[in-house]
């Protein structure tokens, strides 16, 4: 049974503050009235078409990504397609990048080794659904550090 906590909260049996971050932060859940259980609106995962992995790099980390887009070719030649290697940003990445595609069935394959052999550089892992803004800001994945993308890029 929860009791409420001096601070607002809801405590367990156990004295474990059962609130959740969403409520704490203000923001109610909403609530099936059938049963009193927190509900999320869910999406369906067999909405993702496919996924874009994005290596970031600089002037100094070139080198360094152009040596693992040549592994890449050839590790995952069947399981991604390679985009262009640009020296610029482009879209809402604020850093030079280059892309590679690949199914949905390819996800834990490509993903698992990006994260063994990504060689220090930040790589930008995101779902396309056809809602680019979502899938950018809200289905992002981060392998290294993450980056503040330009969203505006995405609703012009």
């Amino acid at each position: 049974m929860a009791a409420h906590s001096p601070a607002g909260g809801s405590e367990s049996q156990h004295g474990l503050d059962t609130t959740s971050g969403c409520e704490r932060a203000g923001f109610p859940l909403k609530m099936d009235t059938t049963d009193e259980r927190p509900r999320m609106d869910t999406l369906n995962p067999s909405i993702i078409e496919s996924w874009h992995a994005h290596v970031y790099f600089d002037a100094s980390s070139r080198e360094t990504a152009r040596a693992l887009r040549d592994i890449i070719a050839t590790e995952l030649a069947t399981r991604v397609e390679l985009g262009r290697f640009h020296e610029r940003p482009v879209g809402p990445h604020p850093m030079w990048s280059y892309q590679l595609a690949f199914a949905p069935a390819s996800f834990p394959d490509v993903v698992s080794w990006l994260a063994l052999n990504h060689d220090g550089l930040d790589v930008f892992i995101h779902p396309n659904t056809g809602d680019e803004l979502r899938d950018h800001r809200d289905g992002a994945l981060w392998l290294g550090r993450s980056h503040v993308l330009n969203l505006a890029a995405l609703t012009e």
